[in-house]
C-alpha cells in the first residue's frame, strides 16, 4: 500500500476559515470558529502516516454485553473521482484526483463460541467546500453463520446501494438513495473540522454496523444534531426522531480532535460503548513482517 503526501497547495481549499461555506450548513458551534491553520493541518495529517487507534469494545448482543476490541485507522489518501478507488499513478490523472480522509474501523468480539468481526470504511473529502459529500462507504460483517457486505456510492443525485447478504429477507440487491450525510463520516467531518458537521435537524443515513447487526434497510432517517461542551472534551449527539438511537461522540476540544470514546444507545441503554486505549502514528503498511509485531503490544490489542 502506498501513500502519497498531498501537496501543501491543497491545504488552502480546506473550510478552516469561517468565510468558507460548504453547502452542508456548518456548525453554529462558535468554538470551532478559525480553529485550525493549513500548516498545523499539514503537519499532521501530510507526513505519509496513518493515526492508529485502540479501543476498549463493549456491546450487546444476543442480550447480553460483550467485550471486543476496535481499531479506527485514519489517514489521508488520494482517490479516483471517477472510479472511486486508490490512484496507483496521482501524476497522471490530473482533475480525477480527489483527496481524502479515510477511516477504517474494525470490530471484534466474541458470543459464546464463536466471534464477529466488522469492518468499515469511509472516504470523506478534505475540501468540503468544492466536494460536500463523502464520496464512498463500504460495510462488511463475518460471524461463523455467514457474512454480509454493502457498499454506498456516490453519484450526481444520490448514492447507489449495492448489497450482498446471505439473509434471505435481504438478498442481494442494487437501489438508490437520496444523498444524505452518512452517520459514519461524523467521525471523518470531526477529525477534518469539526465546524463542517451541521446542528439542527437533518435526514441521516445511519450507521453502517448498526444497519448490518440490526438487518436495518439502509435509508435515510431523521435525525438531530447538537454539541455538548465539557471543560476537557466536546460531544456531539445525534438523536434520531423516529429511531430507537442515540449515538454520542466524545472528542478532545483541540486539533487533531481525537476521538476519545463513542456510545450507542437504545432508549435508557447504552448498548456500544468504546473508550481509548491508546494512539500512534505509523506507517503501517510497511511494517507487515513478523518481526513488527511487537507493534500490536503497542495499541494493548487483544485480537
Amino acid at each position: 500500500m502506498r501513500h502519497s503526501i498531498l501537496p501543501l497547495i491543497l491545504i488552502a481549499a480546506i473550510p478552516f476559515l469561517s468565510g468558507c461555506q460548504p453547502k452542508h450548513p456548518t456548525s453554529s458551534f462558535s468554538s470551532f470558529t478559525n480553529y485550525t491553520s493549513p500548516d498545523e493541518f499539514a503537519s499532521y495529517w501530510f507526513q505519509g502516516k496513518a493515526e492508529l487507534a485502540s479501543y476498549d469494545l463493549e456491546i450487546v448482543q444476543y442480550g447480553e454485553s460483550r467485550k471486543g476490541d476496535a481499531v479506527m485507522i485514519f489517514v489521508t489518501e488520494d482517490l479516483s473521482r471517477s472510479k472511486q478507488v486508490k490512484l496507483d499513478n496521482i501524476e497522471e490523472v490530473g482533475d480525477d484526483r480527489l483527496p481524502v480522509l479515510k477511516l477504517n474501523k474494525i470490530w471484534k468480539f466474541q458470543t459464546g463460541i464463536y466471534d464477529y468481526s466488522l469492518m468499515g470504511s469511509i472516504f470523506t473529502p478534505i475540501d468540503l467546500v468544492q466536494d460536500p459529500y463523502s464520496i464512498k462507504e463500504s460495510v462488511s460483517l463475518q460471524d461463523w453463520c455467514g457474512m454480509s457486505f454493502h457498499q454506498l456510492s456516490r453519484e450526481k443525485d444520490s448514492y447507489l446501494v449495492r448489497q450482498f447478504s446471505y439473509f434471505e429477507s435481504e438478498g442481494d440487491q442494487s437501489f438508490k438513495v437520496s444523498p444524505d450525510m452518512l452517520e459514519d463520516e461524523l467521525f471523518t467531518r470531526i477529525r477534518i473540522n469539526p465546524a463542517t458537521v451541521p446542528t439542527g435537524e437533518y435526514d441521516l443515513i445511519p450507521g453502517g454496523f448498526y444497519l448490518r447487526l440490526a438487518h436495518e434497510p439502509i435509508k435515510p432517517k431523521r435525525a438531530r444534531i447538537q454539541f455538548l461542551e465539557s471543560e476537557a472534551t466536546i460531544q456531539c449527539v445525534v438523536e434520531y426522531l423516529h429511531l430507537d438511537r442515540t449515538l454520542r461522540i466524545h472528542f478532545e476540544p483541540d486539533f487533531p480532535f481525537r476521538i476519545l470514546s463513542w456510545t450507542e444507545e437504545q432508549g435508557q441503554q447504552v448498548v456500544v460503548e468504546g473508550k481509548l486505549r491508546k494512539t500512534i502514528q505509523n506507517a503501517y503498511w510497511t511494517k507487515n513482517a513478523g518481526e513488527f509485531l511487537p507493534l500490536r503490544d503497542s495499541l494493548k490489542l487483544i485480537f
